[in-house]
């Protein structure tokens, strides 16, 4: 998915209803893209393109991830 994609603008997180964030692929350690809601701290895949955003495929970080996810997220 393309940063500047305009899907972006008008995806949500299926529980707070609150901005997604693009996470870029972080090869070798996370390859495939993602979005994120800091406030809940949820990351949703991305599978062939598709955001995957039903509530139950997110999945809850814990803190050092959180962190982490920060400083990859695209604004």
């Amino acid at each position: 998915m393309n940063p500047d994609d305009p899907l972006l603008r008008i995806l949500a997180c299926p529980l707070d209803k609150g901005r997604l964030h693009l996470l870029p692929p972080d090869a070798p350690a996370d390859p495939d893209e993602a979005l994120y809601n800091p406030r809940l701290r949820r990351r949703y895949p991305i599978v062939d393109g598709i955001p995957q955003l039903l509530p139950s495929s997110g999945e809850q970080v814990d803190e050092d991830e959180h962190e982490a996810l920060l400083k990859r997220m695209v604004p």
